[in-house]
């Protein structure tokens, strides 16, 4: 049973276990060291790497540079004479990563007190990422089994974007469905929802976005160290469900590390097409030798979109967000905890046939708290991390002049626990877990669906094995999931009663390192995904989306299938990487047209499960010419279709691809860009076909160093000819186009 006074609160103030979290989180004080002399006995352990960065060229010290230890995520920003220091746990190496804008990345060994001398080479050459999701450890980007993206430092800095979905829209296999500038919606080889795990720091975000495409991500993006997007099944270590992928927002909200200075960044950001303005800040602290505090705030307004054939009246947005987060960082580990508040008001378009008359207004608020300790006790074991998390979460969609039309809420209180060890006989690392979590769902307003119960349990095992030239993953995963809605009864869409689901999951991967440069992977996975409460229990109309939503009670699972093999080419000067996928999926659960319009004119929409198929295909190619110059090629195609009649699945991207080439020296970039679609005419029922486009883009921006400190200004023009076009997954394609021409400036200082 769900902890005592689990329930979902009432009234506009944020539940009490939030304030108390957050009081708790805030009041955190420095340990006495006359009070616990285990700490002054650890403090000796601590122990520190340091040195400079400089330019190769020129010998000058380089300050803004990221300089991070691969082991702890321990990092640093070089000050204005090159310099940093990092505290690291006692050890003979540690491998550093050091980033910084215009010059190609490095990785290097250092040992502590042993001041290290790194100079960085003028070069569009970059390192490979460093993926830190789905993985047991920090591992190269070439190494990953799975297809995988990362988003840091000037890539994160080119793309950033007012919502995740489009700050990560340029991966290959992904796209964006959405109903105006406020509720972009990551979408990957046509699967979306909660079919695609949405992670803050490796924890759920736990919004409603699966409710509805009117629903916007409850993430902003600005304040992101990183973004790591995994593409395919990812099951094992984040839940069963992930049949699309999974996006993690990495902030180190919890510190890893003390920085030896404060440090962080202060930004602000413009954008014509909507005339919005906004601005963020992140620091980290030194309170003592072993407490950092890190604090976070940001806050971002829009105006209603503009289209080359006129306004989407009623799409303004306004979203803020602040946190804070502290931890006792020692030789043997770190233990803490972080605090996070979010609140976006945005507006859903009206005014149009099967739709509401007038826009309609949205208000979403989340209140997270978490705890997290990571041990790293030796004896075999890397690592024993412990997580315990509480998030609660607000939805109201009001019509106007204040008429309450759809209520959602949600709570989930959750405790994870990993261990992950070293090398051990044939295994070259593994993690086994568990993890437990309860939900509480409620409904309002017009939409009449019973506010339900749902307790998750789930254990782990995930073991990779190295064979030169052969790196094996294998995974299984148990989860069971019980629903409990706070009515039985039989209603017009079924017998509405307590569902309870369980599964075993799997994954096997191999990679095969063919030469230096070359390498083929293979990875099959099985996933499956527990009905949500909407698609079980839903009924009535929710209007924001344009629907009126019918439940099914007696959904079964989906089970997935997924299949991926690819091959990857990495030269000094040239990559390449073109996967292969197929993921046959039994019971896919999506809402069908019916192509009748309830009492209220909505069109009715019910969920069924059908069994169903989609294979396509990811390429990407990069090339770094000589002097600077750089060519980048992009494609991505998925074909679903619903396997008992051969009809296509509903809202399936269109083939699309992206072509850039750029120009970046040591202190200023820029770049065209030509991002393209194809038709789709392999539509659902009641479904409009779109017509194929091509969309040019131009992007510049220049890095100076003032008092020692990084600037960076990027300037990106969108949609240079003003070309009117539709995106096909727009649930507004119907009434309007998407963004006109429009200029986007960023403006960043790292310190």
């Amino acid at each position: 049973m769900p902890p005592s006074g689990f329930a979902i609160a009432t009234s506009r103030r944020l539940p009490v276990p939030i304030l108390l979290l957050g009081t708790t989180l805030a009041g955190i004080p420095a340990p006495s060291a006359g009070s616990t002399p285990v700490y002054q006995e650890a403090a000796d352990t601590l122990d520190h790497v340091a040195g400079t960065v400089r330019s190769a060229d020129s010998g000058t010290p380089l300050a803004g540079a990221m300089v991070e230890v691969v082991s702890t995520g321990g990092t640093a920003v070089t000050h204005g004479d090159g310099s940093f220091r990092i505290a690291v746990p006692d050890a003979e190496r540690h491998r550093l990563r050091i980033d910084r804008l215009g010059y190609a990345a490095v990785a290097v060994d250092v040992q502590p007190g042993e001041p290290a001398t790194v100079d960085l080479e003028v070069a569009a050459i970059p390192l490979p990422d460093v993926v830190v999701t789905a993985v047991l450890s920090p591992t190269s980007a070439n190494e990953m089994i799975r297809p995988s993206a990362v988003f840091a430092h000037e890539k994160l800095q080119r793309h950033l974007a007012g919502t995740l979905a489009q700050t990560v829209e340029s991966v290959p296999g992904v796209a964006v469905t959405s109903m105006g500038p406020g509720t972009s919606q990551p979408v990957i080889r046509g699967l979306g929802g909660d079919r695609i795990l949405m992670l803050e720091d490796g924890q759920r975000v736990g919004d409603v976005v699966n409710s509805g495409a009117d629903h916007a991500t409850a993430v902003t993006p600005s304040s992101a160290r990183r973004i790591d997007v995994i593409r395919g099944p990812s099951a094992i270590l984040y839940g069963s469900n992930a049949l699309g992928g999974v996006i993690n927002v990495v902030r180190e909200e919890v510190p890893r590390a003390v920085p030896d200075r404060a440090t962080g960044f202060t930004s602000l950001q413009t954008q014509t097409v909507t005339r919005a303005i906004g601005g963020s800040g992140q620091m980290t602290v030194e309170i003592t030798e072993h407490i950092p505090l890190r604090v976070e705030a940001s806050r971002h307004q829009g105006g209603d979109l503009r289209t080359p054939i006129g306004r989407l009246a009623g799409t303004q947005t306004d979203t803020w967000s602040v946190a804070a987060g502290t931890s006792w960082v020692d030789d043997w580990g770190y233990a803490g905890g972080a605090f996070r508040f979010y609140a976006n008001n945005y507006g859903i378009p009206g005014g149009f046939l099967g739709g509401h008359t007038t826009p309609v207004r949205t208000e979403q608020e989340r209140a997270a708290g978490r705890l997290r300790s990571v041990i790293r006790p030796g004896r075999g074991f890397e690592a024993i991390e412990l997580d315990a998390g509480y998030t609660w979460y607000r939805h109201h969609e009001w019509e106007p002049p204040s008429i309450l039309g759809t209520l959602f809420e949600r709570q989930i209180a959750s405790g994870e626990a990993r261990a992950r060890h070293a090398a051990w006989g044939p295994f070259a690392s593994g993690a086994v877990g568990a993890r437990v979590s309860w939900e509480h769902f409620g409904f309002g307003g017009a939409l009449y669906s019973p506010n339900t119960r749902r307790r998750t349990q789930a254990a782990y095992a995930l073991e990779e094995i190295r064979l030169d030239p052969v790196l094996i993953e294998a995974g299984l995963r148990y989860d069971r999931v019980d629903l409990e809605p706070n009515r039985e009864e039989l209603s017009d869409i079924g017998h509405i009663r307590a569902r309870s689901f369980d599964a075993v999951s799997g994954s096997l991967g191999a990679l095969l390192r063919v030469t230096g440069q070359f390498t083929l992977g293979a990875s099959v996975a099985r996933a499956f995904r527990t009905p949500d409460v909407h698609e079980l229990y839903s009924e009535g109309p929710h209007l924001a989306a344009n629907s009126f939503d019918v439940g099914n009670p007696s959904l079964g699972t989906e089970t997935g299938l997924g299949i991926d093999v690819f091959g990857r080419l990495t030269r000094q000067r040239l990559s390449a990487e073109l996967t292969w996928f197929r993921n046959t999926i039994v019971g896919y659960i999506f809402p069908q047209a019916t192509g009748k319009l309830s009492r209220i004119l909505l069109p009715i929409y019910q969920y069924v499960g059908e069994d169903a198929l989609l294979t396509g295909f990811e390429s990407l190619v990069g090339w770094s010419m000589p002097a600077g110059f750089k060519l980048e090629a992009a494609a991505s195609y998925v074909h679903g279709t619903i396997r008992a009649t051969d009809a296509p699945l509903p809202f399936m991207p269109p083939l699309q691809g992206r072509l850039a080439v750029g120009y970046s020296p040591v202190d200023w970039f820029v770049e065209a860009e030509a991002r393209m679609a194809g038709s789709q005419e392999r539509t659902g029922r009641f479904e409009q076909t779109t017509d194929g486009y091509a969309v040019l883009g131009l992007s510049g921006g220049v890095r100076l160093t003032v008092a020692g400190r990084l600037h960076v200004v990027t300037l990106h023009l969108e949609n240079l000819g003003d070309t009117v076009y539709r995106n096909h997954l727009s649930r507004v394609k119907e009434i309007m186009p998407e963004a006109g021409r429009g200029l986007g400036v960023t403006y960043r200082v790292v310190f």
